[in-house]
């Protein structure tokens, strides 16, 4: 047999890929999560975790005792809910896209808790998202529906991005009539091979071949790189305040957000009203985030 509380450091550091930052989340120090999955490791006679430059990786015997760690930490969770079962407190953690992170649910969320003064979120707003199914975080907001059992998704709200450029870099370089003109205009993108998501290659769908002179991983660099002036870029509409619609007739894209649950707790009190409340939010900025009629064919 094998200490329960050793399976619970193990799961930190799998989820966090690093023994520092699950030493971190844990209120411990490094040398004792790593003494912990090495005790674990010895008690199972298994390697669990490798480490390589880029951090922790699970052998394919973590992977399997990572599954049934996440079945355990449930179970747990829903025995501890049993005398408070509409109880709406504790922390929920959301990873959402950088720009609608960012712009949309973050200036929202202290009207969260001040109606509801049990609850505490963590929002990972970035590029990229954590995983639900792993319970990196209770929720997700992606581009596409995740695929896992694990997870109880549904959508969410369509969003539209169109291209746009500072009315200054316009005055200085005119603006483009048609699509084909772009190749002669300063583009900004995402770097290539730092996109995370097929959704994302906006300009590649505008025009085969249309590459960026400016490029980030970051959508809100690109915003701030077409407000200096950088050149012409696809943005969500709802972060285009300040800037110009370029080839408002010809250019218009439309996406979907989805949000993912993980199934056991996606019933539980504090889910079902941030789950609420991010619906409720997206109906109410719905001009903001689809302003344009859609492009007819």
């Amino acid at each position: 047999m094998f200490d329960w509380d050793d399976l619970r450091l193990f799961l930190a550091a799998a989820r966090a890929g690093s023994l520092a930052v699950a030493a971190q989340r844990l209120g411990v120090d490094a040398a004792t999560v790593g003494r912990r999955v090495a005790r674990l490791e010895t008690a199972l006679k298994s390697t669990l975790l490798v480490r390589s430059a880029s951090g922790l990786h699970l052998t394919a015997t973590g992977a399997q005792l990572l599954e049934r760690a996440l079945d355990a930490e449930s179970a747990m969770e829903a025995a501890g809910r049993v005398t408070q079962p509409d109880l709406i407190a504790g922390t929920v953690r959301i990873s959402a896209s950088e720009g609608f992170g960012g712009a949309v649910l973050a200036p929202a969320l202290p009207g969260l808790l001040a109606t509801h003064p049990g609850l505490n979120v963590e929002l990972a707003a970035s590029s990229g998202f954590l995983s639900p199914s792993r319970r990196e975080v209770d929720m997700a907001i992606t581009l596409s529906p995740t695929d896992s059992p694990r997870l109880i998704v549904e959508p969410l709200t369509t969003y539209q991005l169109a291209l746009y450029a500072a009315p200054e870099h316009l005055e200085r370089h005119g603006a483009p009539t048609m699509i084909d003109d772009l190749s002669g205009f300063d583009m900004v993108g995402y770097v290539d091979d730092l996109i995370y998501a097929p959704e994302l290659r906006y300009l590649e769908e505008i025009r085969p071949n249309l590459r960026p002179r400016l490029a980030s991983s970051s959508i809100r660099a690109q915003r701030d790189m077409i407000a200096g002036g950088g050149g012409i870029g696809v943005l969500p509409c709802f972060l285009a305040q300040g800037l110009i619609r370029v080839l408002p007739d010809q250019v218009l894209i439309e996406r979907r957000f989805w949000l993912s649950t993980h199934r056991e707790v996606h019933g539980t009190a504090r889910l079902r009203t941030a789950r609420r409340w991010i619906k409720g939010l997206c109906r109410n900025a719905a001009d903001r985030l689809s302003p344009y009629r859609i492009l007819e064919a």
